[in-house]
């Protein structure tokens, strides 16, 4: 991941909506949501979600399927890797056993 692209994703979490979508995203994961049960969860109407989600999608955050007449949302995981990996690239100046703890402590809240 570039600088770009990681400003791009920081940018679209920057907005209370789509942090608030993409975190239920995360929770949600690999079964994912469709925009309707993410619109009730988060009290947002269909149009603003639809908006919401493509700025998502664009980030590369989010990835969408469409499964009849709905389209079924995730959190990207490949996407956040590489934000992740791109934020943690040159971790603890040399001393990645530092991080290891910070590390650890995110993989238990899973």
């Amino acid at each position: 991941m570039d600088s770009l692209t990681a400003l791009s994703a920081f940018a679209a979490l920057s907005q209370s909506t789509r942090l608030d979508t993409f975190r239920l995203l995360i929770k949600a994961g690999p079964k994912g949501m469709t925009a309707g049960r993410i619109g009730e969860a988060l009290e947002v109407r269909q149009n603003t979600l639809s908006a919401n989600l493509t700025v998502l999608r664009h980030a590369g955050l989010v990835r969408n399927v469409r499964e009849g007449r709905s389209i079924r949302y995730y959190a990207d995981f490949e996407g956040v890797s590489g934000l992740l990996r791109f934020l943690l690239e040159d971790c603890c100046g040399g001393e990645p056993a530092l991080c290891r703890p910070l590390i650890d402590d995110i993989a238990c809240a899973c």
